[in-house]
């Protein structure tokens, strides 16, 4: 009797223990984007999303908001919705959250990275890790890398070949003040403003460029809106960060953390390949396709590049005071061992 008893019991706590284990889970999560597919970020988003609903068989729903629609467009505000919780997951650039969190800013220093070899450095190695434990910290999980790719100058009035080029120019530039500064150092006129905002105004005349990845360029169609003149520069890039908000993380079991984490990882991969599709030394398809719009392409020689770089100098020097010595050491040092 006792025995049966004791059986009874246990079939008992088995049944309370199962649903316990997501009785805090939601019916759907959302994950906050700045764009859909078929922009890379937003195949990264939606390929994470397909494969957690896959490998839970269902028990965490994912739902991609794009525009920033859940901080009604305010991009940069994403990071402290995140943390806070009114926010579940992100896919999202290092840039936009770089204003609550300065060390980001580290991806953003201009011309530190001359190469995809150097974005991998820097994200596969020691500031990587030292980025995700300073996220971590903050109370957002990260989990992976993704990419937005190397942000190149485009503009309706002539091509950008020297710094003087950019003299008086309204240029838009993300809501961050190290780009601010970087287009100030370079004689241009610039405009934070969103994404949302960005091609109406360059529609209306009231900007005339901008810097974005080529992928944006294109699938967007900025020629368009006036953007005939494009200029690879490659000053800073994007790296985007697979985030979920601890008040969400901590309710998942282990396994169910280790499923959207892997998820994540191998999302991360096919947006980074999405990224840098078309834009390599052995395949410039991209380049190629945007050219045969009618755009100016300019590519800089070695020579042209280093004025923009002498010219940032003071910027680059001045912003790694804030994000701190050691960690640009750090980053410089990952560069040069790529």
């Amino acid at each position: 009797m006792k025995a049966f008893k004791k059986l009874c019991l246990a079939a008992m706590a088995a049944v309370i223990a199962v649903p316990a284990l997501a009785a805090d889970y939601k019916d759907e999560y959302k994950v906050s984007t700045v764009v859909p597919a078929p922009f890379p970020w937003g195949i990264a988003a939606d390929h994470w999303v397909a494969l957690v609903k896959e490998r839970t068989n269902g028990r965490i729903n994912m739902k991609t908001y794009p525009g920033a629609q859940l901080v009604a467009g305010e991009q940069t505000k994403e990071f402290t919705a995140l943390r806070r919780g009114s926010i579940d997951m992100a896919v999202s650039s290092t840039i936009n959250w770089s204003p609550q969190i300065v060390e980001l800013n580290v991806f953003a220093l201009p011309f530190l990275m001359p190469d995809y070899k150097a974005i991998d450095a820097l994200t596969g190695g020691p500031v990587g890790k030292k980025i995700f434990d300073i996220v971590r910290s903050k109370g957002v999980e990260p989990l992976a890398w993704a990419e937005n790719g190397f942000r190149e100058v485009t503009n309706s009035k002539h091509a950008i070949r020297k710094p003087a080029d950019l003299a008086g120019m309204k240029m838009r530039v993300v809501g961050s003040p190290l780009f601010n500064d970087i287009f100030t150092a370079l004689g241009a006129n610039p405009a934070q403003m969103s994404w949302a905002d960005a091609k109406p105004a360059l529609t209306t005349g009231a900007v005339d460029g901008q810097e974005n990845p080529l992928t944006i360029f294109s699938i967007a169609k900025m020629h368009l809106v006036g953007q005939k003149y494009v200029t690879l520069w490659g000053y800073v890039a994007d790296p985007l960060i697979f985030g979920v908000s601890h008040k969400v993380w901590n309710t998942f079991t282990k396994e169910d953390q280790a499923i959207v984490r892997q998820a994540a990882i191998e999302a991360g991969a096919v947006g980074i390949a999405a990224a840098r599709k078309g834009l390599t030394a052995e395949d410039d398809a991209l380049i190629k396709q945007v050219e045969g719009l009618g755009v100016e392409v300019t590519r800089l020689s070695d020579a042209e590049r280093q004025a923009f770089v002498a010219a940032t100098r003071a910027v680059y020097q001045e912003w790694t005071g804030k994000i701190g010595a050691d960690l640009v050491k750090m980053a410089e040092e990952s560069v040069a061992k790529r």
